[in-house]
């Protein structure tokens, strides 16, 4: 499914800008256990991923990557094992949820600048819920440089030039990565989001916008 045909496009620019805040909590504690537990034959490949995101181990709980063609978008085996991640996706946020994965970035790896160009990512609002990460851990998106932490909810303007550098030698950065159907409940939350919280770093963007420490839409 790379359009969605009943919903019209949504004005991130002026709804989100480059990232915010949302007034919501998750445990921390729970959600890194929970995804920590999943076995191991799990991880290990970029879950039909292509492009900038190649240097990513992803697991989709609902839906399939947009190279893998126009698939339905429904819940995948992966997510059985993630009662408390269903909990977030399905009753914490107010609003339908569309694709949902588990992305993990290695040490020091990159995903390169890119805007997510099909309809599909136009009309649909993307979350990120931090669940491993670290203060080296940055997500650059429409000029400004954002870190997220464990156990925040944010919203991410994928229709703007964004990226992703975990510039820690040692440790992964891991998140729930989720879209979804515009509702008024998630809209009245982005209303009541942090905003403004991004550094402006033009070293890192020129970095960045060169082709990044290593080097479609998700």
């Amino acid at each position: 499914m790379l359009d969605i045909p009943s919903q019209a496009p949504v004005a991130k620019g002026t709804l989100i800008g480059g990232c915010r805040r949302l007034p919501l909590q998750v445990d921390a504690n729970r959600l890194l256990m929970e995804v920590s537990s999943l076995p191991s034959e799990l991880w290990g490949s970029q879950g039909g991923r292509v492009g900038v995101h190649s240097s990513a181990e992803a697991i989709f709980l609902r839906g399939h990557a947009p190279a893998e063609g126009e698939l339905a978008v429904e819940d995948r085996p992966a997510l059985t094992h993630l009662p408390y991640v269903r909990h977030l996706i399905f009753a914490l946020i107010p609003a339908t949820p569309m694709r949902c994965l588990l992305a993990k970035l290695g040490p020091g790896a990159s995903i390169s600048p890119h805007i997510d160009q099909a309809p599909y990512f136009g009309k649909t609002l993307r979350l990120h819920i931090p669940i491993l990460t670290n203060p080296q851990a940055l997500m650059y998106c429409a000029g400004h440089v954002y870190r997220m932490a464990a156990g925040e909810v944010w919203a991410l303007n994928n229709s703007a030039v964004h990226a992703v550098w975990n510039r820690h030698p040692e440790l992964h950065r891991t998140h729930v990565i989720c879209d979804f159907l515009p509702s008024p409940g998630l809209m009245a939350l982005l209303a009541r989001a942090d905003k403004d919280l991004g550094e402006f770093s033009p070293d890192f963007e020129r970095l960045l916008l060169a082709g990044g420490p290593a080097g479609t839409g998700s």
